[in-house]
């Protein structure tokens, strides 16, 4: 353990690391809910999206842990999948099948841009502004989708968006829940978000909006999605656009939680750099590869793992106690199929906060800088 993960070397122990990965699992296992939701819609079987999302978050989270020895996890990204949902399948019309397909590739393009470092320059020939242009107008997306999933706005052919019925249970409870997960993490409450999404589904169980589909069972099976993608529909010339925008997300949202996390735990070099960035980006780069073919959309590093990160994580003995957490989250499928929409909304419109945060660092003085920022910002959605 001692030889594997530096433990001693990061001023760390065991006890420590362990309970570094309950934290970050906690921070992030509001994933379990909302990627079968979103996903789903696609018409893919949410129970063998969830079964993909578990492995892939573990097996991404294991690989980082092992080879770059960060405190750094791993799960399909928020934003990513939205994009995968809303408009390569239900907007464009592809089938899930070949937009897989289009993860795959990008996620093999990220692995040889990663070996032969190429993405320092892809990053650093965008302007700063627009990186944070681009996370914000992702944000905007999720903003618009979890609002029309919880009910909040609904389609309009006079203004294309209206306000839905707010009396109706979902609004409600929706909104209340963005409340409790707000006020929680205010309160540095740990895994805010999943007590947000799971105190919304047992209170719509209690009151009989929701079925109540049970809490533990073995998993469901992978087979729907397993091995389902479609690699030569996604080389089409029409889908070009949608491989490098699948690409250039994962690379600036990649970076960027990389970055964030090691600043916080202390791992950045004294010339500024992460010393171990090449490992981590191939693991990351990995663990797209594998989810596109267990059948889920790009998954990424997740900047919850800050949250493990304050409670003391260091080495990537962190990362693998959330991969083994991951795994054991596979029985737990029942409980995943309970939660409603308007339950993962609230964790939605919560992410789009946090993504669009980036906002505050814009020189909004300087019109040559604030108008590209909010055109690529509206683009997005």
């Amino acid at each position: 353990m001692e030889r594997l993960f530096q433990l001693k070397a990061h001023n760390t122990n065991v006890r420590t690391e362990i309970l570094a990965g309950v934290t970050t699992f906690l921070a992030m296992a509001y994933i379990l809910f909302v990627n079968p939701s979103i996903l789903g819609e696609t018409g893919m079987d949410k129970g063998a999206v969830f079964v993909a999302t578990c492995l892939a978050a573990a097996i991404g989270s294991t690989v980082m842990g092992l080879i770059a020895n960060y405190p750094i996890a791993l799960a399909p990204g928020m934003g990513l999948n939205a994009f995968f949902t809303y408009t390569v399948v239900l907007h464009m019309g592809h089938s899930w099948q070949v937009a897989l397909g289009a993860v795959f590739i990008s996620a093999v393009m990220f692995f040889i841009l990663s070996i032969f470092r190429i993405r320092e320059w892809i990053i650093n020939s965008i302007p700063l502004p627009l990186r944070s242009a681009i996370a914000a107008g992702i944000g905007l997306f999720l903003a618009l989708i979890a609002l029309h999933n919880a009910g909040i706005v609904v389609a309009n052919p006079a203004t294309v968006i209206g306000m839905g019925d707010l009396k109706q249970p979902g609004p409600v409870l929706a909104t209340l829940g963005f409340f409790l997960i707000v006020a929680l993490d205010h309160l540095k409450v740990r895994g805010a978000v999943l007590i947000g999404i799971l105190a919304v589904t047992l209170v719509s169980i209690a009151l009989g909006f929701t079925p109540f589909g049970g809490v533990v069972s073995m998993p469901p099976s992978l087979a729907p999605t397993f091995m389902q993608l479609d690699i030569m529909g996604a080389l089409d010339v029409g889908l070009v656009s949608i491989i490098f925008a699948f690409l250039f997300v994962d690379i600036f949202d990649n970076s960027g939680t990389l970055i964030g996390v090691a600043k916080r735990a202390g791992l950045m070099g004294k010339d500024g750099h992460m010393p171990k960035m090449g490992r981590a980006l191939i693991a990351d780069s990995t663990a797209a590869m594998a989810g596109s073919l267990l059948g889920t959309s790009t998954t990424t590093s997740y900047i919850e793992s800050a949250a493990g990160v304050s409670a003391g994580g260091r080495t990537g003995l962190t990362a693998v106690v959330v991969a083994v957490l991951f795994l054991l989250a596979l029985f737990f499928a029942p409980l995943a199929s309970s939660v409603p929409a308007f339950a993962t909304a609230p964790a939605l419109l919560f992410v789009a906060v946090l993504m669009t945060s980036g906002l505050a660092e814009i020189d909004w003085d300087d019109i040559t800088v604030a108008a590209p920022v909010v055109i690529t910002a509206l683009a997005m959605p």
